[in-house]
């Protein structure tokens, strides 16, 4: 088993001094350990029964492609307002310097689906809790959330209190 905390780069004072980056492009390029980082997430998602994946743009998307992928289930992307082609739903959230908004298909969560949520990192939890608003709105169940990274002195982890949380490193 590969120890996952040697294919993330920490870059200090990115992008503003003061901030540490983890930086997950190592693990993506790395065959064996993004392979390793997927299974375990896949193994995960089967354990709480799930037959749909969310990921919220962009990186959500690198995350939870490849765990759809082998559980051969569909995955639904969370978009920036104005990509998605037909009726959304739309969630707006705060940001540090702002506000943003991540939208859905009306028709992509069907009521009881069973639904994961992944992405790169958990921070503050922001992005994950729009997300998870959408999906409910939409009928779904969130029956598990899932990280490569959480950053724990950034309290997500508190803000979605009362889902279930993996995060295969913490920082």
């Amino acid at each position: 088993m590969l120890d996952l905390h040697d294919y993330i780069e920490s870059i200090p004072d990115f992008p503003e001094p003061g901030i540490i980056f983890r930086d997950i492009t190592p693990l993506l390029s790395d065959g064996a350990a993004y392979h390793q980082a997927t299974q375990q997430i896949a193994q995960y998602a089967r354990e709480r029964g799930v037959n749909v994946i969310v990921g919220p743009e962009s990186r959500g998307f690198l995350v939870g492609a490849p765990v759809a992928d082998e559980l051969g289930v569909g995955l639904v992307p969370a978009r920036k307002p104005g990509k998605l082609p037909r009726e959304v739903v739309s969630e707006s959230y705060s940001l540090e310097y702002g506000t943003a908004s991540l939208e859905m298909h009306t028709d992509a969560i069907k009521p009881g689906d069973k639904v994961l949520i992944t992405d790169d990192l958990l921070a503050t939890g922001g992005t994950i809790e729009a997300t998870i608003k959408l999906v409910e709105a939409l009928g779904g169940e969130v029956v598990g959330l899932a990280f490569f990274i959480e950053l724990a002195e950034l309290k997500g982890r508190d803000r979605l209190e009362g889902y279930d949380i993996l995060a295969l490193l913490e920082y």
